[in-house]
């Protein structure tokens, strides 16, 4: 771990993180990611204080197992995490956590234990009735010592050789501070000396009350061991539920930590996905102050990063990497919530040259170490910095492309950071290969940290070795050197890259309209069939009943009997008309703005409801009508008239302008009455009749209601008495 750590320079990251927690422990968290993270966010809702610092508990554990006695600490600890999670205990969680809280129930003999120690880990006045009598009689001993010093302090005789009137206490014994000679008239124990030379005694008249003290003080001990050999067997009969709960307080430590570090400079948390993209999104590097943060698709099993030298393509190269290991370890850190990646089985970097005296091992033979390892990984990412260290570049080229096509098969993601062009133009043409090129600001000389993906980048060696002190008579003999021929290869090897890549692009998305043409094709190839079929089963149809009506006429001509004869013509008129055809009707798909026809009247749509469309006809009129009744109208709008003219339709002086809707339900009343409705409009009436009927009121309730809202009628009233009187309506358009 600490090895991945210090090549992706995380180092200083992770410690300000594990600093958080409340011991010290791996930051791997072993589960199930999603559930860890659901976690995290339910507990994010409440305002918890963090746990105090605990010790590990591992050996005390150990020794319980084995029924030794633990000491006074060693129980306190334990006693820490228990009240922790009595406090936990007092929130009213849900989800979750909640059934993860609930799960932990702390017996009622541990409880009573957690209750015999302050919170400096000291014996509560009332647990044990000999401890606190001891307790008493050492405070009372105390006193009496620091009572005989302050009589010594106020004698004559000594007031002379006393520094001060204090009572000082040196490693823990009560002494005064005098002067030398002091023994002419104080006999004492001499524990120390001050910075000026002076005597801190220990007077011999308090030997007896400090041997006292030191006897209560053993008693005292002899008392806490007995209880502490009672809390330890107490707590090897809950052995179990120790190990428990020291686990899950570990558990709980990891998401408090990790929660508490995301509100650091708000931090994300970027759960690792199943659906095989890898975007980092506004990615900043921890180790970096004030980065310009990166943003790059590495969804490819291969990105390869090319261009300008100290133009960031390594630490392009860590911040890849570093987000997969962050993300795999669901510790938060710097980036868009868009940022997406997966969760890799393992991580390795390969970017520090190998070659040591002590390793006693070239720069390339260790990189080939290094990646003969991968041979026998299978969902890894690897990242490699400087990709052809070591070797001829066009050697190294040749035998990386062979490797990089062989890890790609072996579902490896691999991430190369590389000055030469030969390598990047031979995986150019890969369609699993990314080229990312760092970008250089010619006009300023210098990198701009900034890459664009689907190119080769150059490296800018010269201008770089300028810009960093090299004479310019040298750097400008080097291009001469150099050539204009390889500098006009290396232009002609990132143009022809650019436009591969661009062709490639270009011939995909006409596959993809190919594919469209041929699957249309097919669909009208199965319609045409399907309508061939449909024609031939109705003239079959057709011919069988023209045949029937047929013999059934004949049957009239031979008949002898003008009656009979009556009757076979009369069958064969029958059947004649009720020979029907299927109409064959093209399913049209219809939207907002098509122009249509409806029966002898064209407009356009408005607006489509389910089975309804609203029109409005070229005359202005809005009306709803059902989309079965509508067919295609390629016509034009006629120009409207700068005049417009002014149709009066008169009512029919017949009054057969009417609407009969006894029996109906309201439903089917009130759509049956918004087609006549518009069928009126269209005619030109100004007015028409609709029975409803009396019966319940529920219809006429329900007609009423609609004609209030009909934007096309402009009143209504009951019918008169001979039309039908409260049970019809006079509807005026």
């Amino acid at each position: 771990m600490q090895n991945i750590l210090k090549k992706l320079d995380l180092i200083d990251y992770i410690d300000s993180f594990s600093k958080l927690m409340a011991r010290e422990k791996s930051i791997i968290l072993e589960g199930d990611i999603n559930l860890h993270f659901k976690l995290i966010n339910e507990l994010s809702k409440f305002d918890i204080k963090a746990p105090s610092k605990i010790e590990n508990l591992d050996s005390a554990l150990m020794h319980i197992q084995k029924q030794g006695i633990l000491r006074t600490d060693d129980i306190f600890e334990f006693i820490k995490i228990i009240n922790y999670f009595r406090y936990l205990k007092k929130f009213t969680f849900d989800g979750k956590l909640a059934d993860w809280i609930d799960k932990i129930v702390i017996p009622n003999d541990i409880i009573k234990i957690c209750d015999y120690f302050d919170e400096k880990a000291n014996l509560k006045d009332g647990v044990n009735e000999d401890f606190d009598n001891v307790k008493y009689a050492i405070s009372k001993n105390k006193e009496l010592i620091k009572q005989s010093l302050y009589k010594i302090i106020n004698s004559p005789k000594i007031r002379t050789y006393l520094v001060d009137s204090q009572v000082h206490y040196i490693n823990s014994e009560e002494a005064l501070l005098v002067r030398g000679g002091f023994n002419h008239v104080l006999k004492g124990s001499v524990i120390n000396r001050s910075n000026s030379g002076f005597f801190y005694v220990v007077p011999h008249s308090i030997s007896e009350l400090k041997q006292k003290q030191s006897d209560l003080k053993n008693k005292q001990e002899e008392i806490l061991y007995k209880i502490c050999k009672e809390i330890s067997s107490l707590f090897e009969r809950n052995l179990l539920f120790l190990k428990f709960i020291n686990k899950e307080f570990d558990k709980f430590d990891h998401y408090q930590s990790r929660l508490f570090f995301s509100k650091i400079n708000d931090k994300n948390f970027i759960i690792p996905s199943k659906n095989n993209i890898n975007k980092l999104v506004d990615f900043c590097h921890p180790a970096l102050h004030n980065a310009k943060p990166i943003t790059v698709d590495f969804t490819k099993s291969v990105v390869m990063i090319t261009g300008v030298n100290a133009g960031g393509k390594t630490m392009m190269l860590k911040s890849i990497l570093t987000a997969v290991f962050l993300s795999k370890y669901l510790i938060p850190y710097k980036a868009h919530h868009d940022t997406t990646v997966t969760n890799f089985k393992s991580i390795n970097a390969v970017l520090d040259d190998p070659q040591s005296v002590k390793n006693d091992i070239s720069t390339f033979a260790g990189r080939m170490i290094e990646f003969s390892k991968l041979f026998g990984s299978k969902n890894t990412i690897v990242g490699v910095d400087e990709i052809e260290l070591g070797t001829d570049s066009d050697e190294a080229a040749s035998l990386f492309k062979v490797i990089i096509e062989d890890l790609i098969q072996r579902d490896i993601k691999v991430i190369i950071t590389t000055h030469h062009k030969r390598l990047a133009a031979l995986m150019a043409s890969n369609e699993d290969v990314e080229l990312i090129a760092a970008l250089y600001d010619e006009e300023n000389r210098k990198p701009t940290y900034e890459f664009l993906q689907g190119t080769i980048g150059r490296s800018y060696a010269f201008e770089t070795a300028s810009r960093y002190g090299i004479p310019l008579s040298v750097v400008k003999r080097a291009k001469e050197v150099y050539g204009d021929d390889k500098d006009k290869l290396n232009e002609l090897i990132e143009r022809s890259s650019s436009l591969e890549r661009e062709y490639k692009q270009k011939i995909a998305k006409l596959d993809e309209e190919i594919s469209n043409m041929q699957r249309i094709a097919g669909n009208l190839k199965d319609q045409k069939e399907k309508l061939d079929e449909h024609i031939y089963s109705e003239k079959s149809k057709l011919h069988k009943e023209y045949s029937s009506a047929r013999d059934e006429a004949k049957k009239a001509i031979k008949a002898k009997l003008v009656q009979e004869s009556h009757q076979h013509l009369n069958i064969a008129h029958k059947i004649a008309t009720e020979i029907k055809t299927e109409k064959v009707q093209e399913v049209v798909e219809f939207k907002a703005g098509d122009r249509v026809k409806y029966r002898n009247t064209k407009g356009t749509i408005v607006s489509i409801k389910g089975a309804k469309a609203f029109i409005e006809n070229d005359m202005g009129m809005k009306v709803q009508v059902l989309l079965v009744d509508l067919s295609r109208s390629g016509n034009p709008p006629p120009k409207v008239p700068t005049k417009k003219a002014t149709v009066t339709v008169e009512r029919p002086e017949t009054g057969s302008i009417k609407l009969d809707l006894h029996g109906q339900r309201a439903e089917e009343a009130l759509e049956n009455l918004d087609k006549f409705l518009s069928d009126a409009l269209l005619a030109g009436f100004e007015e028409v009749l609709v029975y409803h009927g009396i019966g319940t009121g529920k219809l006429a309730f329900a007609v009423k209601e609609y004609l209030k809202k009909h934007p096309k009628v402009r009143g209504f009233e009951d019918a008169h008495p001979s039309s039908g009187g409260f049970g019809a309506k006079v509807i005026k358009l």
